[in-house]
């Protein structure tokens, strides 16, 4: 027999599928645990060399650093921001998010880390920030789960002082989020039916009542992923919110046609069965990968073709 809470989870996960926004709380709300394993997020060197190179590649160098206070939109568990303060780009901050138990795992590792960091539950179409509270909002794909962009952006641009700047990075580009998730459902697929063999089963399969306990919430990642992005008509959308000095990069070509099947490999087999030496060799083939797409590719390929479009823009 179900209990009580079971059958309201239910209710609410039945409700979000008509509401974006209650699909945002549910969906994180779950992840919140496991967010970092899942996305390979760390707060070493690692993840503070990877932050740092796609603030400066966005940003111009005549930026004054560290801000005196920052803003951390969509923040999750404060990859973005706690990486960024801990290369010096900010003093203080602040890490918000629609989801509670993000912001409080995101405050959790900003303590463990020793920064001065605080976390506020916030909707970014309506932030509860006074006007120019911030020298600096910065955000790490949370972008494409906002029905709303462009309130969004105004939001950011009025908590901004004036001359502040925004910069948010990670956010999916059309084509490149098309061949992203082509490649994981494939990799998904056969990963699957490998794993499912008699002689894999135990070791390489993952306990498909495991699997299959959280497959409803999991399944609202559909719903949760709003928009893609062309690098151009972003740049206009920031514009047209009020931004000056808009500008945009793309990251990832080859690296994310590695790592988004490397992702999904990783979510479907037990993390025991594929050890440090995995994860090595994960990290530096795409490390590889990035670096090509950054020496050669981004001279070659248009931009649009890349996974990843960034953005940023000052507040008048």
């Amino acid at each position: 027999m179900r209990s009580d809470d079971q059958a309201m989870d239910d209710l609410q996960i039945d409700a979000a599928w008509s509401d974006p926004k209650l699909a945002n709380v549910l969906y994180h709300d779950w992840e919140a645990g496991t967010y970092d394993d899942k996305w390979s997020i760390s707060y070493d060197e690692r993840c503070i060399t990877y932050a740092r190179e796609l603030f400066d590649r966005s940003v111009p160098e005549e930026m004054f650093l560290p801000a005196a206070r920052a803003l951390e939109i969509g923040g999750g568990t404060g990859f973005f921001l706690l990486n960024l303060m801990q290369s010096g780009v900010a003093e203080t901050g602040v890490v918000t998010d629609i989801s509670g138990n993000m912001v409080r795992t995101a405050v959790t590792n900003g303590r463990r880390l020793g920064l001065d960091v605080t976390g506020q539950v916030a909707d970014v179409e309506s932030l509860p920030f006074a006007d120019a509270s911030f020298d600096l909002v910065v955000g790490h794909a949370f972008l494409h789960h906002i029905p709303d962009v462009e309130q969004a952006l105004r939001e950011i641009l009025r908590v901004l002082t004036p001359g502040g700047r925004f910069v948010i990075c990670g956010e999916p580009t059309r084509r490149g989020d098309v061949v992203a998730r082509r490649l994981s459902q494939a990799t998904w697929w056969a990963t699957r039916k490998v794993t499912s063999l008699p002689v894999l089963r135990g070791t390489w399969a993952r306990d498909p009542a495991e699997l299959d306990a959280s497959s409803r919430e999991a399944a609202l990642e559909a719903v949760v992923d709003l928009h893609t992005f062309e690098p151009d008509r972003l740049a206009a959308l920031c514009m047209r919110a009020g931004a000056v000095d808009v500008r945009t990069n793309t990251e990832e070509l080859t690296a994310a046609w590695f790592g988004w099947p490397v992702r999904t490999f990783e979510a479907a087999v037990p993390r025991e069965a594929l050890g440090w030496g995995w994860a090595m060799f994960a990290y530096r083939t795409w490390q590889r990968c990035n670096a090509v797409d950054r020496a050669v590719w981004s001279r070659i390929v248009p931009s649009g073709w890349f996974y990843n479009v960034c953005v940023t823009g000052v507040r008048p």
